[in-house]
């Protein structure tokens, strides 16, 4: 029988330890997170509360869908900020934007919505390409887990589906 807890605890697990890796990253490896990779842990943390709650409610119809359904647009948010990231990294060195100033003092300054599109559109040091593994970037694997998040979610879906049929 399909027990939602068991894919809730799964997902929670997995971003967790994204999360305890990036933190790991941050102050022990000396690696400062730029805003877009702020806002990419922010979406592993949405995830991991949602994932949270579903562990706990243990859901069936309705709010299990809402659940995943919640997860799946967070992860799609994630992936787009990633992606942007991404972009930016592979762009000529003439072409990447100047650093901006900190994501405190953005916040701080400007009202939230000037501060967010300028938080998205990104700077110089969101192209920075600071960690490789396997020759790929941290905002490149985040895409990957991002994506991985959305295509189980959706498949969870599926086959939930299946099953009550």
């Amino acid at each position: 029988m399909y027990n939602p807890r068991i894919f809730f605890i799964s997902i929670f697990v997995i971003c967790l330890a994204l999360l305890f890796f990036a933190l790991y990253l941050e102050h022990f490896q000396g690696l400062e997170a730029c805003p877009l990779c702020v806002f990419q842990r922010i979406a592993y943390i949405l995830i991991v509360l949602i994932t949270l709650i579903g562990a706990t409610h243990n859901p069936k119809n309705l709010f299990l869908v809402i659940y995943k359904i919640l997860i799946i647009i967070i992860a799609i948010t994630g992936a787009l900020i990633a992606g942007r990231q991404i972009w930016l990294q592979h762009l000529p060195p003439e072409l990447v934007p100047e650093c901006g100033p900190g994501l405190d003092y953005m916040l701080n300054v400007f009202p939230f919505s000037e501060a967010i599109k300028m938080i998205l559109a990104g700077s110089g040091e969101c192209a920075e390409v600071k960690w490789r593994f396997i020759s790929l970037s941290i905002a490149e694997w985040s895409l990957i887990m991002f994506v991985g998040i959305t295509i189980a979610t959706t498949l969870s879906i599926y086959i939930y589906k299946k099953i009550k049929l």
